[in-house]
């Protein structure tokens, strides 16, 4: 089996570029994401500019990889190429993503009002 994102292989750039395919993200939505200009993103992509430290970090989170991986090419990330979604499995996928968001915006309001009873039981204030 070949290694297809090993740095034997593949630069950084190649890396970067197939793990935001992966994540099904376009240079457009990825460069917003991060807060970079998209020429930047496509200078990173093209191996003609290397991110800062703080960007590594946020590539690695944001597409799911290893800041190694990124970097080396070793560690947790792809084994090769993905196949492209069909347009119907986008929108599942879409689909999907908000049901995931809204839950976390019900957990996240229940986290908050869970802390409130907390801290009344804690205090004693219980009105």
């Amino acid at each position: 089996m070949s290694d297809w994102f090993g740095a034997e292989t593949a630069t950084f750039g190649d890396r970067l570029a197939g793990a935001r395919e992966a994540a099904g993200l376009s240079q457009a939505e990825l460069a917003t994401r991060l807060g970079v200009r998209l020429e930047t993103l496509e200078a990173w992509e093209d191996d003609l500019a290397d991110p800062r430290a703080n960007r590594l970090q946020m590539l690695a989170g944001m597409l799911n990889v290893s800041l190694m991986w990124l970097l080396t090419g070793e560690g947790e990330g792809l084994d090769g190429p993905v196949e492209p979604v069909a347009e119907e499995g986008r929108e599942a996928l879409r689909e999907t993503l908000a049901e995931v968001r809204a839950i976390r915006g019900v957990i996240e309001d229940l986290d908050v009002r869970l802390g409130r009873l907390e801290r009344k039981l804690v205090t004693g204030d219980l009105t």
